[in-house]
Formats: structure tokens, sequence, C-alpha cells
């Protein structure tokens, strides 16, 4: 018995003995880690050396880095399970994978690893979702862009003037054509048809398709020009047309000039933040599911001082006077928004003169002449002052408009008829710089720096010599305004002080001076006897309904004489203008049609007609 016992201890110790004896499998922890660590080093070769399909491995990984351009990667070992029998041959690393992307982005996500053992040695298991668990065979992850759509530009009234669209590029290869001066004049000729006013010459576009090697541009053309141009040459491969994303007009034709200065300068605000997501794609780059998406961040829109109802109405008032050089400016005295700029096609062809043309302001600078024969001469528009039909001041005969003249009147009376003698009376007595600083006590002499435009309002001499301020005070000798300067003008008749004009909201605009606004009782006074003016005045007989003060000018030249008529209805200044137009009686009559336009009760057969019995200067 004791030997069996003996026995039975010996075999147990013995079977224990080769229990210790026999080695643990070894650990899939350390193959997880050097895997991802490969992996995070973008290290091709190690990534293959550890997998069982290394060509798939390295082709992914690859495909992947490159299409995310990532910059980085962190790649985190967070668990390891492996079974708890001995024999098992199969374990799952779980990880972290956190890619750094451009522009500070990074996308994160856990991922597994699945390790498959061989005797002692470990090896990975390629399959896509080791990369991202939502991939699949031969796919990889891109980075894609979340394009912003572009902000509209808005009006004052919160109509879009600018969205976002497709503009049409005219490129035209001189390589493909055996005829390329036939091919500019026929280029030419089509443009000039669809209503393209590119500034091209046929021979300078024959002479650039001759020395430029590939297509060349032409010009930008919208959707009805390029349709236009497009059945024009249909066939001929020297001619192509390329989409390009652009900002575009609702309503071509409106406000052009305006529109494509606002366009250069918002350019940059309208671009909002784009967004971008991580996507899966297949071989031949198509998009099959996104794994990450942020959404762009829209621009907010772009809001413009125009007012569409008025620039609306100022063009078509224009449009009975196309074959003359006819401008309308409008701005708000409130605030000092530019409301409308408007110029007839003949004007355009001296360039921006609405906003830069000097012109002498003829009778429409008496409004500063009034003022200032108030303020500093105690005069009022009861006062009794002189007009005669001509008056010699100083050995300079001034006479009034067919040398009429109705004897000692009321300022009010003088206003309102428009009296040369009077007010170059008054002018002169000022002493000098007083009539100049009165002018810019009303914008006209003040440079303005509006962020998108540029303007010149016009000037006024100081006035050192008797002559100067003669002259001055009745718009002629060395005065000279644009349609903007008057308008402001105008804006600081309406409000009592001078507006700062501005374009772009939340863009500042500057001014080289600060000068006090006008005496507050001349202002009254002015306002009064521009309200004359309308009533029993130059400007008598204007349909148009509401309370509108103005001023109407005559200005001499040598050519002739320019028609001029600035005032204010409302919280609208306004200033027309047309070049050689001879008697005002023309720009009130333009005046006329913009106010009945604006409200809707405009009638086109009436429009260019005169309204009633109006003045003369």
């Amino acid at each position: 018995m004791r030997r069996l016992l003996a026995f039975l201890l010996t075999a147990a110790l013995a079977a224990a003995g080769l229990v210790a004896c026999t080695p643990k499998p070894p650990s899939a922890e350390p193959v997880a880690a050097d895997f991802l660590a490969a992996l995070a080093e973008a290290d091709l070769d190690t990534v293959a050396g550890l997998v069982d399909s290394p060509d798939e491995a390295r082709a992914a990984t690859e495909q992947t880095w490159s299409g995310l351009q990532a910059e980085g990667l962190d790649a985190e070992l967070t668990g390891l399970d492996t079974p708890e029998s001995t024999d098992a041959a199969t374990a799952t690393a779980h990880a972290r994978l956190t890619w750094h992307l451009p522009r500070g982005r990074d996308f994160a996500y856990d991922t597994d690893v699945n390790l498959q053992r061989e005797g002692r040695d470990w090896t990975v298991h390629w399959q896509p979702t080791v990369l991202h668990p939502r991939l699949g065979a031969h796919q990889h992850l891109e980075l894609r862009p979340v394009v912003a759509e572009k902000a509209s530009v808005v009006s004052s009234d919160g109509v879009a003037l600018l969205t976002p669209g497709v503009r049409h590029r005219l490129l035209v290869d001189g390589s493909k054509t055996d005829t390329p001066g036939k091919l500019s004049r026929e280029i030419t000729e089509a443009l000039h048809a669809a209503d393209v006013d590119a500034g091209i010459d046929p021979a300078e576009l024959e002479k650039n398709l001759r020395e430029t090697d590939g297509p060349y541009s032409v010009t930008m053309l919208d959707d009805a020009a390029a349709d236009g141009v497009a059945k024009r040459f249909a066939g001929d491969d020297a001619v192509t047309l390329n989409d390009e994303a652009a900002m575009v007009t609702p309503e071509p034709g409106f406000a052009p000039d305006i529109l494509s200065r606002v366009r250069a300068a918002v350019g940059d605000e309208l671009d909002g933040a784009n967004g971008w997501r991580v996507a899966v794609v297949n071989p031949e780059g198509n998009e099959l599911d996104d794994v990450e998406h942020h959404d762009a961040r829209l621009a907010p829109a772009v809001r413009v001082s125009i007012d569409h109802s008025v620039q609306l109405a100022a063009q078509r008032a224009l449009e009975a006077h196309a074959k003359q050089k006819a401008v309308i400016v409008a701005v708000r005295p409130s605030n000092g928004d530019i409301l409308a700029v408007a110029q007839t096609p003949e004007a355009d062809k001296d360039g921006d003169i609405a906003l830069t043309g000097q012109y002498p302001p003829g009778s429409v600078f008496k409004m500063i002449t009034a003022t200032a024969g108030v303020a500093d001469e105690g005069l009022t528009p009861d006062s009794t002052v002189p007009c005669p039909g001509t008056m010699d001041i100083y050995g300079r005969t001034v006479t009034n408009y067919n040398a009429s003249g109705v004897g000692d009147t009321s300022l009010e009376t003088a206003f309102a008829r428009s009296c040369n003698t009077t007010f170059a009376d008054i002018s002169t007595k000022l002493e000098p710089g007083q009539l100049e600083h009165t002018a810019k006590q009303f914008g006209l002499g003040l440079s303005y720096d509006i962020p998108g435009l540029e303007t010149v309002t016009g000037s006024v001499p100081f006035g050192e010599t008797p002559l100067d301020r003669t002259e001055s005070g009745y718009g002629q000798g060395l005065d000279l305004a644009s349609p903007f300067g008057l308008a402001m003008v105008a804006a600081t008749a309406a409000a009592g002080r001078t507006p700062t004009p501005q374009l772009v909201t939340g863009r500042e605009t500057t001014v080289d001076e600060q000068i006090e606004p006008p005496d507050p009782e001349a202002i009254a006074a002015l306002q009064r006897m521009m309200r004359t003016v309308v009533t029993n005045g130059t400007a008598a007989g204007m349909s148009a309904g509401g309370e509108i003060h103005g001023k109407t000018g005559e200005a001499e030249v040598n050519d002739g004489s320019h028609a001029w008529f600035a005032g204010y209805r409302d919280d609208i200044a306004f200033a027309t203008l047309v070049v050689y137009g001879g008697g005002s009686e023309t720009s009130v009559a333009i005046t006329d049609e913009f106010f009945r336009h604006l409200d809707g009760d405009a009638n086109p057969e009436e429009i260019g007609a005169a309204p009633g019995e109006a003045g003369q200067p």
C-alpha cells in the first residue's frame, strides 16, 4: 500500500513538473503596437511586413494617407482581447486613430485590428476596416471640401442685387483657325449683336490670337450673350465657352457700373468658410458615403446703400433721353446712403460723370449763396434785394436770363425767379473765403473716401478778388460741381447738416475736413425758398406728388449750356444733369418722371415732356 501511494505521488509530481515547464504563448500586444506605430508613421514597408495581405494593406494605407492629405496620425492602442484558452490563435486589438488634417482639422474614431497566430508568431489579419470601420474592399478615405455658397449683395430695401451664379468666358484658339483676321471680325460682330460692349478691336484681337499659344481669353459673357455667341460659332473648334462661378445680377442692365464697383469692393466678404468632410471612395474615385461631415459657414449678405426702387426709377426716367448725356444721383439726407446713380449710354461715353464729372453748377449754386447771405449778411427770405435785368459790379456786367428783372423784390422771390444779379451782389459783398467755406458746409469742395466708389464733389474758389466772388455767386466763373456733389448739397439742405455718404454698409467713409454744419436759421430759410421754386418758380408745374424742394440751374459754357435741377423730397435728395441740355426745364422734366416712376404713376407716353410752364435757370 505504501509503495502504491509513493508511486502515485511521484507520478503526480512528475505531471506537475511537466505542466510547469510548458512555455506560455507570446502576447499579440507587441505586434499590434508595432503595427499601429508603423501606420502612424506611414511606414508602408513595416505595415506590409506585419500583415497577411501586404499588397492590399500597402495600397489602402498609401491611398488613405494621400486622400486625407494627412499631416500626421496618432494611433493609440486602447485595449487587447484574447481568449482564455491557451491554444487560442486569434486576438483583437482596439485602437483610437486621430488624423491631423490641413488647417488644424482633426478626424478621430475607434477601430479594431484582428490578429492571427501561427505557432508563436502573430500577424495582423488585413481588412479595410483596420483603417476605418466603414471601409470595404478596395476602398479608401479622402478629404473633400464642403464649399460655402457665396453670400448675396442686397439693396437697402432688401432686394438681391448680386447672387452666386455662372458667367461664361469666351476663349478663342488662334492655332485652330486658318483665318484669324476673319474670325476676329466675326467675333466682334457677334459681341456687338449680343449688345456686349467689351471694347474689343478686331485688329488687336487678331494680333493677340497670332501671338498667343493656345486659347486666348476674350471677355466674360452673361447667359443671354453666351447663348448667342454659342449659336453663332457652333461647330467651330477655335471658339469655346467655359462656365465660371461668378456673382451675377438677377436683372441685367440694373446699375451696371455701380454693381461692378460693388463686386470688386466686397468680393472677399462674400466668401463664407468652407466646411469639410471625409468620404469613402472606390478605386474609380466615386464617393460612396461620408464618414465625417462639417457644414460650411455662410457669410452674411452684404448690404449696400443702393435702393432698388429708387435706382430703377432713375434709370426709367432717363430712358427717353438715351441720346443725351443725362444723369441722376440720389442720396438719403438722414444717413448719407447713396440711393441711385444712373447715366444714359451717351453719358457713359464720357466716363463716370455722375460721380466725378466737373461742370459749372449754374443757378443751382444759389442754394449756397442764399445760405451765406442769410448767415453772414443778415438776410431773410423777406429781405428786400435788388433784381435788375443787368447789374454792373466792379466792372463786371451781370445779366439775368433775357435780361429780365423785377427791380427790388424779396430774397425769396429772387431765389424762385433765379435772379443772377441778386446773387452776384450778395456774393460780392461776402468776405474772401466765406462762400468757399459755406460751400464746404454743404459738402461741396470736400473729398470723400467712399469704399467702393471714386467721387469728386467739386470746388469753389477762395474769392480773393471781387470778380471771383461775383461770378461764383450764381454758379459761374471757377465754380465746378459733379452731380454727386450737388446731391450732397441738396441732402444738406434737407437735413441741416452734411451726411456722410456711404455705399457698402459697415465700410466707413472718411472725409478730408471736418466742417461745422450751416446755421439752422439759414437752413430753414433755404428750405422755404426751395419750396417756392417748385410751387411758384422755375420748377413750377411738376406733376409728381409729395412736397418737393429744389433749385434749377442753367450753366452757360462756350458751346451751349448745361441743365441742372437739385433738391429733395422727404428723405431723398437728388441732382439731375443734362449736359448741353439747354434750359433747366429738361432736367426738371426728368426729375418729375423720376418721382412719378418711384410713385408708380408714370405714363410712358409723357416721358420727356416738360412739366408745365417752367421758368428759366
